[in-house]
Order: structure tokens, then C-alpha cells, then sequence
């Protein structure tokens, strides 16, 4: 019996000794009470946490050693952690969208705001100064604004077509406005408006309003436009969804340290970055072209002074209405004298009432007032907050890991390497799909982009060669406007250097109708210039067919 205890005895302390040796699961594991903690706190149920860490083999994205994490915990915690970072991306472009919307806010009241104080300084003078030349034609006046508020807006219109038509329509009213007497048909008018290229009945003014506008308008619309695209682009971008291959790279980032019992280890700083530029590839893509739009808008800010600038020339419509009236009134005996010898007189009309004596001889001389110093103010803001925005996207990961991930400030032995506490040693990959191809922590499928992304790629194109064109003064919504501008104002075009344009030939659709380049021509003669000026049709293939059979037989044979 006692052999037989001892025997017991040793058994048993050597299954002991085994025990210990091997680092039995009892003897070593650990209290989940901090994971508890921490699990509970984000609204999940307690009953899923274990009290000591368990066997890890069950985890599909955490490493398989012991563990605090089941695999229903390791599922809430991946959804959680993906949630938090698209909350992440939607919290950090939602200042920049607010930035933009402000300065497009800003920009557009300004502008409008121009364009109303010129309207209005227009009805406070003008009727007292020219008197019923005004008056009976008040409506054509505010029919200008309102077309131009509309082209300002983005509506589809041609504001050099705009304008020529104004001052058709307008000379038109007036002539008829000073020969009440007379029958005045169709065809006659056609010929008023064929004279008054050469008589420029409204003086110079007609011309520069053109020329001015059509840059002003042009810059001012185009830059608006662009804090839209921008701020468009920003919003779209942001509600893009994680991928599934980023979720898990996310989970194992954030949340596996607490799965293992570390949970106050905090991302090594180059694993963090690594698993968000994989996460933000095809965001970072957006970079060349977003700062491609932003250069192009703080650039077309130089198109806002001089007095060929947004601010003076919106502000100012007037000033070239009055000088137009101002001409008029000084050429009407010789504008009467020369478009009855042009188009011989009129049959008389005799019902109509008399012909006017004389017209008032109102003069409006209106003072330039200084700029405000309103548009300074805010193209100085928008230039410095543009600039800020430029590497965006690209700086993206940095910014939140380290604002939102809780990132290390250090790449040590105590920081989280996405395996255990130590350092991370893989190097960061570079900006973009294409960089991701070795990425340690995320798979990414370069051969895959995003096309949501790629459709604000595109968008940002667009607009950044719309805003270049407007630099140039043209509105690239019409490529047919006259490029008469090159003895307008500023002069100018956008430097090779900035905008990367190559100049060509002109296309035969850039010509300028004649309605365009003459101010005073009428639209119906204008359509039926452009109508004869158009290239003829083409022949008929079986036309030249049968005029290259008749060539061969007419050809002498050959031997």
C-alpha cells in the first residue's frame, strides 16, 4: 500500500512538473475585466465577453493566440471600426465642404450684389436724364439684367448673342421711337441694322460692353462654378464605402490590440498610415487633378481688378449704357440722314402721329465709384484657404491617424504593429492605386479603381478646363464666341506655363456670326447672312462615282 501511494504520488507530481513546463491555459490566463470595460462602453451586450482570455482559433482577422474577443465580438468590433473610420472620413471633409460652400456663398452675394447696384443706379438716373428715351424702353433695359443674371447663374446662354441682340432690338424701338411718322417694315429694319456697323450709332460703346462683359462674366461665372465642383466632388468622394479588404485592415488596426489583452497600445505611426493609404487609394488619385482646379481658380482671381475686372465691369453695366444713349443722342440727325440714303425713305404713315421735333438732350455723366474693398477681402481668404486644401487628399491618412486613430507618437517597442506590441518594420507605401501593389497590410486591386472616384476625376477635369478658358476669356460652353477680345482689356491669355495648354489652328466652328461681330445687326439678317455663308453641301458619292468613271474613259489607254 505504500509503494502503491508513492507510485500516486510521483505520478502526480510529474504531471505537475508537465503541466508547468507546457504553461497550462488555467495556470496562465488573464482577466478580460479592461476589454469588458472597454466593449460595454460601446453599447455592446456583456454576456459576450468572456471573464479570462480563451483560445484564439476561431478569429478570422485578429491573431490566433489567446484572446478576450469571441468570434461574435471580433464581427461587432470589425462593423464598428469600419463605421467610425467612414464617420472619420465624413467628419474630415465636412470642414472642407463648409469652407467652399461659405466662399461660393460669399463670391456669388458679391457678384449679385454688383450686378443689383448697377440695375438700380440705371433706373434712379436715367429717367430724368433722357427722359422718354428711357422710359418707353425700360422694359428692354431690365430684360438685359435679367439675361444677364441668368447667363451669370449657369443658364445656357450666349452672352455675346445677348448683347448684339440688345442693341438690335434697342436701336430698333429708338429709331422707330424718333420717326412715329413713318411705316417702318421688316425688310427696312433688316437695312437699319446692315447700317449701323459702319454709323455705330451708340458709339464705342456697344463694342467695349462686349468685350468686358463677355471676360467679366466669363471669370466671375467659371469661379463660382468651380468652388461648386469643388465642394461637390468633396461630398461624393467622402460617401464612397470601405472595401471589405480595408474593413478587416481597420479591425486588426484598431480594435485586435484589444482582442489580445493589449488595448492600450496605440497603432505604431507607419502601420497606421499604411492600412489608410491602402483604405484611400483611389481617393489619393484625386490629388493631380484637385490641385490642377484649385492653381486654376486662385489664378483666375487676377481676372477680378482693372477696369476690365468682374468687379468693375459687373458693377458697371450702366456706365456703358449711358455712354451708348449719350452717342445716340449726338448721331440721330446724322444716323437719320445716313440710313434714309442708305435705304431710301420710308413710306409715310397717315395715321401715324408727327415726327418728333427734338429729343431731350439729357446728358448722364456717372462717376466711377471705388471698390468697396468687399471682393479683396474674400479673394485673399479664398486664396489662402485653397492653398490650404491643395495636398487633401493626399494628406488624408496622416491627418486621421493622427487625429482620429489615436495614432503612437512614436514607432517603439510599446506601439501596436497589428501582431503584438513592438515595432512596425515594413516601409509606407506611396500616394495612390497604383503604389498599393505591395501594401503589407491591405490587399488593393490597382487593376480595379473606383469608379465613382473616377467620375470626379473626370468632373474636376472638366471644370479646371473650363476655368483656363475663362482665363482666356472665353466660355468654353460655346466654342463658337468670337475671340475678337485679343485688343480687349486685359489682352492676355492664360500662360502656357500655368494652364499646360497647346495652342492650335482655330476650327472653322470658332468663326463669329455676323450678328456677333456687328452689334446693331438685326437677328433675322443676321440668320440670313449666316445661312449663306454656311460651307455648301456636300456631293453625292454616287455623283463622284460616276464623275471618276467618265474621267477613266475620257483617259487615254495605255499601250
Amino acid at each position: 500500500m505504500e509503494l502503491r501511494a508513492r507510485g500516486w504520488w510521483l505520478l502526480y507530481a510529474a504531471a505537475v512538473l508537465v503541466a508547468c513546463a507546457r504553461g497550462d491555459p488555467a495556470s496562465k490566463s488573464r482577466s478580460c475585466g479592461e476589454v469588458r470595460q472597454i466593449y460595454g462602453a460601446k453599447g455592446f451586450s456583456l454576456s459576450d465577453v468572456p471573464q479570462a482570455e480563451i483560445s484564439g482559433e476561431h478569429l478570422r482577422i485578429c491573431p490566433q493566440g489567446y484572446t478576450c474577443c469571441t468570434s461574435e465580438m471580433e464581427g461587432n468590433l470589425a462593423n464598428r471600426s469600419r463605421a467610425e473610420l467612414e464617420t472619420a472620413l465624413l467628419e474630415g471633409s465636412r470642414a472642407l465642404q463648409a469652407t467652399l460652400a461659405a466662399q461660393q456663398r460669399g463670391f456669388d452675394d458679391h457678384f449679385q450684389r454688383l450686378l443689383n447696384d448697377s440695375e438700380r443706379a440705371l433706373q434712379e438716373a436715367f429717367p430724368g436724364a433722357f427722359g422718354e428715351l428711357y422710359t418707353q424702353n425700360a422694359k428692354a433695359f431690365r430684360d438685359l439684367y435679367a439675361e444677364l443674371r441668368l447667363y451669370y447663374g449657369g443658364a445656357n446662354l450666349h452672352l455675346q448673342e445677348t448683347l448684339a441682340e440688345f442693341w438690335a432690338r434697342l436701336l430698333e424701338r429708338l429709331f422707330r421711337q424718333l420717326h412715329p411718322q413713318l411705316l417702318l417694315p421688316d425688310d427696312y429694319l433688316d437695312c437699319l441694322g446692315k447700317q449701323a456697323e459702319p454709323l455705330r450709332p451708340f458709339g464705342e460703346a456697344p463694342r467695349e460692353l462686349r468685350l468686358r462683359a463677355t471676360r467679366a462674366f466669363v471669370a466671375a461665372r467659371a469661379f463660382v462654378q468651380g468652388l461648386g465642383v469643388a465642394g461637390d466632388v468633396v461630398r461624393k468622394v467622402a460617401k464612397v464605402p470601405l472595401s471589405r479588404e480595408c474593413s478587416r485592415a481597420v479591425m486588426k488596426l484598431v480594435y485586435c490590440a484589444h482582442c489580445l489583452g493589449v488595448p492600450g497600445a496605440r497603432p505604431c505611426p507607419d502601420y497606421c498610415r499604411n492600412v489608410l493609404k491602402g483604405c484611400l487609394a483611389n481617393q489619393a488619385d484625386l490629388d493631380a487633378e484637385w490641385g490642377s482646379l484649385l492653381d486654376s481658380m486662385v489664378l483666375i482671381t487676377d481676372k477680378f481688378w482693372g477696369p476690365s475686372g468682374a468687379e468693375s465691369v459687373i458693377g458697371g453695366v450702366h456706365y456703358w449704357l449711358a455712354e451708348a444713349i449719350n452717342a445716340l443722342q449726338d448721331n440721330s440727325d446724322t444716323l437719320t440722314a445716313k440710313v434714309i440714303q442708305g435705304c431710301g425713305n420710308p413710306k409715310v404713315n397717315p395715321q401715324g402721329p408727327g415726327p418728333k421735333e427734338k429729343w431731350s438732350r439729357g446728358k448722364l455723366a456717372l462717376q466711377e465709384r471705388p471698390p468697396a474693398g468687399t471682393l479683396q477681402k474674400l479673394v485673399s481668404e479664398a486664396k489662402a484657404q485653397l492653398r490650404d486644401a491643395q495636398d487633401f487628399w493626399i494628406s488624408l491618412p496622416g491627418t486621421l491617424c493622427s487625429e482620429k486613430l489615436a495614432m503612437s507618437s512614436a514607432s517603439d517597442e510599446r506601439c501596436w504593429n497589428g501582431m503584438a506590441k513592438g515595432r512596425y518594420l515594413p516601409e509606407v507605401m506611396g500616394d495612390g492605386l497604383a503604389n498599393q501593389i505591395n501594401n503589407p497590410e491591405v490587399e488593393v486591386d490597382i487593376t480595379k479603381p473606383d469608379m465613382t472616384i473616377r467620375q470626379q476625376i473626370m468632373q474636376l477635369k472638366i471644370m479646371t478646363n473650363r476655368l483656363r478658358g475663362a482665363y482666356s476669356g472665353n466660355d468654353l460652353d460655346f466654342q463658337d464666341a468670337s475671340d475678337d477680345g485679343s485688343g480687349s482689356g486685359s489682352g492676355e491669355g492664360c500662360p502656357d506655363e500655368v494652364c499646360g495648354r497647346k495652342v492650335g489652328r482655330k476650327s472653322a466652328s470658332s468663326r463669329t456670326p455676323l450678328t456677333h461681330a456687328l452689334p446693331g445687326l438685326s437677328e433675322r439678317e443676321g440668320q440670313q447672312t449666316s445661312a449663306a455663308a454656311r460651307p455648301p453641301p456636300r456631293a453625292s458619292p454616287l455623283l463622284l462615282l460616276g464623275l471618276a468613271l467618265a474621267l477613266l474613259a475620257a483617259a487615254p489607254r495605255g499601250r
